[in-house]
């Protein structure tokens, strides 16, 4: 025991600024809660890795785990409340096979096959380069996922702004790991899946943790004033591309590179391309024209042949591989927590 605390035991700030301990769940315990069950057939191949994989906020991501099997596991808040899935396929049948946990479970399953990219439309693409080409023949199962959930892409695309992918994903860590809850289902000792927290907790993060997570005032205040109107951003989800970023971007501090980073997981957005990014120009430059240099512009105009599938030729551009080689350091990581 620590103070008046144990040292593991979950506590909220009250509105005098002091701290209470978070009450125990009961009831039955996650491990024994029930599981639904869905089985779908994709219309053509499918790739789990590459539809599901953008999800994925790295490598120890909370919400989001591989296994040996080749099931994808991800833990999120729908509507109607947290939900864990597993999905897996069955090659010999030729299926998806779902299985999900908690009160979102229902709704998880209902459209799992927007989430393995049943919405996405492949077959309209042509590629009109050679590396492209080669890389649509490789990557014959890349489907456009469509989420729905709007929040749980967004804010950890607000913490990736204007720093190194190994802040950003670290910070998401910490954060849904202390804030948010251990997913529905199946238990896994220390391996424990979480659902990120839901706006009332994301309020209720005081400023020094933010700052223990390495996240600035700046993107916090972005989340922040976000997570205030999450009914309304969510209602983005049903929108097309282009209104669901405009929408988005009505909250200060979000600007294009963070909207479409968030619609290309939601909205399965084939043609929202991410502009304003530090490496995108000059790999799709590099890939498209040798040009290493391009900026924002250079690359627009090389992508404009593909307008309305630009996302999906940046894709494969980034799946073909050919980047251009290193010529300086990497960006230094800047830990604003050791401060």
């Amino acid at each position: 025991m620590a103070g008046r605390f144990a040292q593991n035991q979950p506590t909220r700030t009250t509105v005098r600024g002091g701290h209470t301990t978070v009450p125990a769940p009961t009831g039955i315990p996650r491990q024994a809660s029930a599981s639904h069950t869905r089985r779908w057939t994709p219309p053509g191949p499918l790739d789990l890795g590459l539809v599901l994989g953008p999800l994925r906020r790295g490598p120890a991501d909370p919400t989001f785990r591989t296994t040996p099997d080749g099931s994808v596991w991800r833990a999120t808040r729908t509507p109607d409340g947290p939900g864990t899935l597993r999905v897996a396929l069955r090659p010999a049948a030729a299926q998806a096979e779902a299985e999900a946990w908690g009160p979102g479970a229902q709704w998880l399953l209902g459209r799992l096959p927007e989430l393995l990219g049943a919405q996405d439309e492949p077959d309209l693409f042509e590629p009109r380069h050679r590396l492209v080409a080669a890389s649509q023949r490789r990557c014959p199962g890349l489907r456009l996922t469509r989420t729905g959930l709007v929040l749980e892409s967004l804010i950890p695309s607000i913490l990736e702004q204007k720093v190194t992918t190994d802040e950003a994903y670290r910070a998401w860590r910490l954060l849904v790991r202390k804030y948010g809850e251990p997913a529905p289902g199946p238990a896994d000792g220390a391996h424990r899946m979480h659902v990120m927290p839901d706006p009332s907790a994301w309020r209720m993060i005081p400023s020094w943790e933010w700052h223990r997570a390495g996240v600035d005032n700046k993107r916090a205040s972005t989340i922040l004033r976000a997570v205030r109107v999450a009914r309304r951003l969510e209602e983005a989800a049903a929108m097309e591309p282009q209104q669901a970023q405009e929408r988005l971007e009505l909250i200060p501090g979000i600007g294009p590179w963070t909207s479409a980073e968030t619609v290309q997981r939601s909205n399965g957005a084939p043609d929202a391309v991410t502009v304003g990014d530090l490496h995108l120009p000059g790999i799709v430059g590099y890939a498209l024209a040798g040009d290493r240099n391009a900026d924002d512009a250079a690359m627009l105009e090389l992508l404009a042949p593909y307008t309305g599938q630009r996302h999906r030729a940046a894709r494969l551009i980034l799946l073909g591989g050919r980047t251009p080689p290193r010529r300086k350091p990497k960006m230094p990581r800047v830990d604003i927590g050791a401060l």
